[in-house]
């Protein structure tokens, strides 16, 4: 599968899921390909850091809409996400494959701590991200005006979007009551 659809949902799903987003962070080994995505959306200030719990420590209280994380982390990190988000901001992060219910549901109870909504998606590739948010629901509020208006997409579109959060049986069955939406 192409690594555009990866970066694209990655980024845009996020980003067109929160309300007004003005600033976004990245944690990410390699951000390239990730920045070059948010340089789609004109008007919010991205910056981009290392992973590592280090990195996350030096940025301010409340200081970002939106994190994307390619890594999935432990309670520590989760703490400073947590805290570095506006109180109505979202996480998306790239976790072990649905298969791996006991590493998923150990990151989706340390995530309910801190957010109202936790729910995967697929990110077109076959496997999939989580959505965690303090406010905003995937599916409900998504800012249509602003998944339709990006240009140079290849594959995200305010279709994609909704449809990324569908999930067979076996999955909301497995992890009833751990998924929050």
């Amino acid at each position: 599968m192409k690594n555009f659809i990866y970066n694209e949902m990655m980024v845009h799903v996020p980003v067109c899921t929160s309300k007004a987003p003005e600033n976004v962070l990245i944690i990410s080994d390699d951000t390239s390909a990730l920045e070059i995505e948010m340089q789609k959306h004109t008007g919010i200030a991205f910056k981009s850091v290392q992973c590592g719990l280090d990195a996350i420590r030096e940025e301010a209280d409340a200081s970002y809409d939106v994190v994307i994380c390619e890594s999935g982390e432990d309670a520590a990190v989760m703490a400073h996400i947590s805290r570095v988000l506006k109180e109505d901001g979202l996480v998306t992060m790239t976790h072990p494959s649905l298969d791996k219910t006991t590493e998923n549901k150990s990151m989706m109870h340390i995530l309910g701590k801190y957010f109202k909504v936790i729910m995967p998606y697929n990110l077109g590739n076959g496997s999939t991200a989580l959505l965690s948010s303090k406010e905003y629901h995937p599916t409900a509020d998504i800012n249509l005006h602003r998944a339709d208006m990006l240009d140079g997409l290849e594959y995200y579109n305010c279709d994609i979007h909704p449809a990324s959060f569908a999930m067979g049986n076996n999955v909301r069955k497995e992890y009833l009551g751990i998924i929050k939406n």
